[in-house]
């Protein structure tokens, strides 16, 4: 089972926490990447690690979103 079907299964109260932990994830992802690309010294590799990671969030965040507002055409 993947972690997009273990979302389904979850309360939607659960879904906005989890959001918030993943939306904060995310920040904290972004401004690793940016402190080692500004000091120059970060490893290509692991700064490449990292950015996956970060999309790899974006995507779980973007699924719970959809889950939790659906994007209804009136």
């Amino acid at each position: 089972m993947n972690a997009f079907s273990d979302l389904s299964m979850k309360s939607d109260e659960v879904l906005r926490v989890e959001l918030e932990e993943f939306r904060r994830q995310h920040r904290d992802l972004d401004e690793a990447i940016g402190a080692l690309q500004a000091m120059g010294s970060g490893d290509p590799l692991t700064i490449k690690r990292l950015k996956k990671q970060k999309l790899q969030l974006k995507d779980r965040i973007a699924y719970i979103e959809d889950r939790l507002y659906p994007d209804i055409i009136a």
